[in-house]
């Protein structure tokens, strides 16, 4: 009977090692790359309360060049307050349509809409939320 030599005994050695390492490559755990990042708060400026917004008026935040709207009860909309003919601020809302006096262009207060004049594009829309009676410009 022959004893296993040296080189033998390390050579299996070497074998069973890499069974194990590929054996738990191979496992069920979640690796660091397939886990979700945690979520992202999103970062957001008070714009004002929704209550000093009256139903199918709106308020204008020519400071922010943002006009804020409610179409409908409860129901709160935000646009540039901008306007696309010749980039004047809008002047006022009421009825659900948003004027610019600069030009007497028209915008729906629903979707930002043209509704008349010589405006050609809509009010880009801006996203916000409502945080009890506080409307928010979410800003990323």
């Amino acid at each position: 009977m022959s004893h296993p030599t040296r080189r033998t005994v390390i050579a299996g050695a070497a074998g069973i090692s890499a069974v194990v390492v590929l054996a738990a490559c191979g496992s069920d755990d979640a690796s660091p790359a397939s886990v979700a990042p945690p979520a992202r708060k999103p970062q957001v400026e008070t714009l004002g309360r929704a209550s000093d917004v009256p139903v199918s008026g709106g308020l204008i935040l020519a400071d922010r060049g943002i006009v804020v709207t409610q179409p409908s009860p409860g129901e709160y909309r935000a646009f540039s307050a901008i306007c696309t003919h010749k980039g004047c601020t809008v002047a006022a809302v009421k009825d659900n349509i948003i004027s610019c006096y600069c030009h007497n262009a028209r915008y729906s207060a629903t979707d930002g809409a043209v509704e008349g004049g010589p405006a050609t594009e809509p009010l880009p829309a801006k996203p916000i939320r409502l945080d009890g009676n506080t409307i928010e410009l979410i800003t990323s």
